[in-house]
């Protein structure tokens, strides 16, 4: 599902920064999260760095898990938590009716909506993409890697946008990108 080749697709529709990311020591990253992270996401990382699209969905960079009061406020585990509160409120699509994730937040946007993964599954490139649209209230599935449902969003290649009533990033073909 997930493959660090995704990331080459999605290079042509959103030129990466020349520099491309930092160092990531993905050993410590795995194990303060008890597992290793998926293949895409790790490449993404290395060729964009952590960033937004359009001014519109921050890639959170990776961060060791650790409680919140060390972890601060803006990050990968501050996300994570609000993806994890919200799940218990929120609505589902009928394939997450009576589900347990096990969240990890990748991304957010500046509407509030959250991009998760589902990291049950011990192989994380088998992760996929839970979305929270906060228009709707609701989580919903997608059955791809961050990568590619990043390349499906500007392509507008689902059935529906995935987040309703957001036609920021959907369907625009091309999008530009801004490290942090």
């Amino acid at each position: 599902m997930s493959s660090a080749a995704d990331v080459d697709v999605l290079v042509t529709l959103m030129p990466p920064p020349p520099t491309g990311g930092p160092p990531i020591d993905w050993a410590e990253i795995a194990r303060s999260w008890q597992r290793p992270f998926p293949p895409d996401y790790r490449r993404f990382i290395q060729v964009y760095g952590a960033g937004t699209v359009e001014d519109f969905l921050e890639v959170v960079p990776p961060q060791p898990k650790a409680p919140l009061h060390e972890a601060g406020w803006d990050g990968m585990v501050h996300e994570t938590g609000n993806a994890e509160d919200t799940w218990e409120m929120a609505f589902k699509s009928a394939e997450l009716a009576g589900t347990s994730p096990s969240l990890i937040a990748w991304a957010a946007s500046s509407g509030a909506d959250m991009f998760c993964w589902d990291a049950t599954a011990t192989d994380p490139a088998e992760w996929p993409v839970l979305v929270f649209d906060r228009g709707e209230g609701k989580f919903s599935r997608y059955d791809c890697g961050m990568a590619e449902f990043l390349t499906r969003m500007l392509r507008g290649d689902f059935p529906t946008s995935p987040l309703d009533g957001n036609t920021v990033l959907w369907g625009r073909g091309a999008a530009t990108w801004k490290q942090l």
